[in-house]
This record gives structure tokens, C-alpha cells and sequence, in this order.
């Protein structure tokens, strides 16, 4: 488990740098040469009199700093969404492995459950720190050490439990990256407004174009960001959904495969 963390960590801090280099880039390369020329054709353009409405540039939505960060910071929250997404789809996959070999009829008594670890154990680690492998070894243990189906239960259950409050605390992360995309774009909507209300003595005098691009900036923010939210929130309660559905589907599978095998000396006589 402190490997799987660890490696997890590494990948976060990994996938903050690469957005953060992919984004800058793609802003340097395209989004702010391609911005300030459609700028600089609108200036020429009310200059010479044209004073038709013109479509908005997209390049010109995304070019200030609030909007590279709020990408920056989306991508980011992909990126680790994308790495749990591939790490459920691992645990699935052991749903399909002969991890408990029991044939009908057969009994499991307690001081045979431990033969019954031994297909558990000859998982890789990583494989091994899943939560499926990590239920069915915590039921067999107790069955072989209390003798108890009712205790072996109450140790699946609990392995269950655990794990689903472990994957929703992980979410705290994505959960405040979510946040702060939003919070970024009032920050961008704050500074806009300071800006235009700078250059209201010109707005006075008949020069608007101060005003109107500051407003530009508060609006364009707050419009890239809650589109933003909106996609991740949507993404959020989709991976939280497969993570509850795994821990159900745990517990079912130990239910059904394992707990009706169980069986103590005095039942077997009786």
C-alpha cells in the first residue's frame, strides 16, 4: 500500500510538470501570438471605421493568465483521474482470476484456510495490495484464527469499509482542484473589474477600449472556468460512482464465493 502511494505521489507531481510545460508552450507557440494579432486586425479595423460586430476569437477568450492556469490545473485533474481510472480497471480484472478454488459441496474448515491464501499470496505485489485479494485473505485469516463465519464476515465487511473511505478520501485532492478552477476564475473576474474601474476617467472622455478589454478579462475567466467545472464535476461523480461499485462488488464476491464454504466442526457433525 506505501508503494502503491508513493508511486501515486510521484505521478501527481509528474503530471502537474507536464501540464504545466504542454500548456505554456501551446499559450507561447499559439494562443497569445494568434490572440494579439486578431487584436491588433480588430484595433486596424475600428480604426479605419468598421464598426460591424465581429465574431469572438477563441484565442482571445483563453489568452490571459487565469484561463492558462485554470487549463493547467484541468488537465492536471484528468491526468490523476486517468491514474485511478487504471487503477480500478486493474481491480476489476482480479474478479476474473481463480483467487478462491472451491468446488460445489466443498467445505472450507478453519485450520484448512490457510491452504486457501496460497493462489492470494502467488499474486504479484501489486495485485496483492488490491482490495478484492486484501478482503478474501482478511476473511480467511479470522475464520482460521476465531473459527467463526460470523467474525470472518465482520472482517471482509470491515476491509470493505476501510477501502471505500480510503478511495473517497483520496478524492480530496481532485475534489479541491475542482474548487479552485472555479475560485481562479473569480480571482480573474476581481482583477478585471479593478482594471476597468482604472480606466473609467478615459471612459469619461470617450475611450472605451481600456474599459471593455478589462471587462473582457473578468468575464472570460469566470466563463472558462465554470465550463471547465462542469466537465470535471461530471468526471468526479462518475470515478466516485466505479469506486463504490467496486467495494460493493468486493464484498458480493466474498459473500457469494467464499462465506457459504465456511463451515466449523460442530456444523459438519450436526
Amino acid at each position: 500500500m506505501k508503494r502503491l502511494l508513493a508511486s501515486e505521489f510521484l505521478f501527481q507531481i509528474f503530471a502537474l510538470l507536464l501540464s504545466l510545460i504542454v500548456v505554456h508552450t501551446v499559450y507561447v507557440a499559439v494562443v497569445w501570438p494568434r490572440a494579439e494579432a486578431y487584436l491588433k486586425a480588430q484595433a486596424e479595423r475600428i480604426a479605419s471605421g468598421d464598426t460591424t460586430a465581429q465574431p469572438q476569437s477563441m484565442f482571445v477568450i483563453l489568452k490571459d493568465y487565469e484561463q492558462e492556469s485554470e487549463v493547467i490545473l484541468f488537465l492536471w485533474c484528468m491526468a490523476i483521474m486517468g491514474f485511478k481510472g487504471v487503477q480500478l480497471r486493474h481491480e476489476r480484472a482480479l474478479f476474473r482470476e481463480p483467487l478462491v478454488q472451491v468446488p460445489a459441496g466443498t467445505s472450507i474448515l478453519p485450520e484448512d484456510a490457510r491452504d486457501f491464501l496460497r493462489p492470494i499470496e502467488a499474486l504479484p505485489p501489486e495485485s496483492r495490495e488490491c482490495l478484492l485479494p486484501r478482503a478474501l485473505v482478511a476473511g480467511l485469516q479470522r475464520f482460521a484464527i476465531t473459527h467463526g463465519i460470523q467474525d470472518a464476515y465482520g472482517a471482509i465487511r470491515e476491509a470493505c469499509v476501510t477501502e471505500g473511505e480510503r478511495l473517497d478520501s483520496e478524492l480530496s485532492m481532485i475534489r479541491y482542484i475542482a474548487w479552485a478552477i472555479p475560485a481562479i476564475g473569480f480571482i480573474g473576474t476581481v482583477r478585471g473589474i479593478g482594471m476597468a474601474l482604472s480606466e473609467a476617467y478615459r471612459a469619461v472622455e470617450g475611450d472605451i477600449a481600456g474599459v471593455t478589454d478589462a471587462l473582457g478579462v473578468a468575464f472570460n475567466s469566470t466563463l472558462v472556468a465554470l465550463l471547465l467545472s462542469i466537465i470535471l464535476m461530471f468526471l468526479i461523480h462518475q470515478l466516485q460512482l466505479q469506486q463504490e461499485r467496486l467495494t460493493l462488488s468486493a464484498q458480493s464476491f466474498c459473500e457469494g464465493r467464499l462465506l457459504p464454504h465456511l463451515k466449523v466442526a460442530r456444523e459438519l457433525r450436526s
